[in-house]
């Protein structure tokens, strides 16, 4: 796999099913929204990175 690549386990804010999500650090921090894969409610994404390093990922429900 990419060193830029890693998998992260998040909880859905909605349904609250763990799911794994993909993270690319070389794309700097980023804010997106992305479905959860069991109840396909949106999520709003916050990833934070400093450097290489995914400092944070942060998850809420999507409006």
């Amino acid at each position: 796999m990419n060193r830029w690549l890693t998998e992260h386990e998040i909880s859905c804010p909605f349904c609250a099913e763990t799911i794994t999500i993909l993270v690319d650090a070389s794309a700097g921090s980023q804010d997106y929204i992305e479905d959860c894969q069991v109840c396909c409610r949106p999520i709003q994404m916050t990833i934070g990175v400093d450097g290489d390093d995914i400092r944070s990922v942060q998850v809420d429900c999507a409006s």
